[in-house]
């Protein structure tokens, strides 16, 4: 019986220790397409890395059009690990940020706000084969706040100029996600705004 307990347990090991060795690392989820071109509705994305989240932010002048909203960015472990190593995206990259409304005054809360109703999600997608500018930007939001199951990417003058202009590294916007900045900073012996730090941050 020991020698039957032993041997299981030395297979048990060799298993977790072949998951665990280096060149073993999970597949990196890749976006997904229907038959004509749009892309699929991305799932599992909350178990990716959470890199960033802001509150009412706009890249236009005047008054919002509505309500501040919340907005949570996740990114796969595989793409966060290589923006790290070498200051860029890898193919099939997937920014998927989520949209959800604030709210006050519930239970406990008095003051300050929290994240209240799930919205949905528009994704940042790099994608080198399908698109000739590499990134694409798609809205996951349907009519209602209903989720569409798949979408088509937004106009190139509606976001990827924008990206292009203004992103800190390969067209995302890494001086607002101090996660990456300091994955990157460490990674590669970067010191202060050199990260990506936006000009004028305090």
């Amino acid at each position: 019986m020991r020698i039957l307990t032993f041997a299981v347990s030395s297979l048990a090991l060799a298993f977790w220790l072949a998951a665990a060795a280096p060149g073993a690392e999970e597949k990196m989820a890749e976006p997904q397409y229907s038959a004509d071109g749009q892309m699929l509705h991305p799932s599992g994305y909350r178990e990716w890395i959470f890199v960033g989240s802001s509150l009412g932010m706009g890249y236009t002048e005047g008054a919002p059009k509505g309500p501040a909203t919340f907005h949570n960015i996740y990114l796969q472990p595989q793409a966060y690990r290589s923006y790290a190593a070498t200051g860029k995206f890898p193919d099939k990259t997937m920014l998927v940020m989520e949209v959800l409304t604030p709210g006050t005054n519930a239970s406990i809360n008095k003051q300050g706000q929290f994240e209240d109703q799930f919205i949905g999600i528009e994704v940042a997608v790099k994608d080198e084969s399908r698109w000739a500018e590499k990134w694409a930007y798609i809205n996951f939001i349907g009519r209602n706040r209903v989720p569409l199951a798949q979408s088509a990417p937004f106009k190139k003058e509606q976001c990827w100029n924008c990206h292009n202009e203004h992103g800190a590294a390969d067209n995302v916007f890494v001086q607002f996600y101090p996660v990456l900045r300091e994955a990157r900073r460490q990674a590669a012996g970067v010191a202060g705004d050199a990260a990506g730090r936006p000009a004028g941050a305090r």
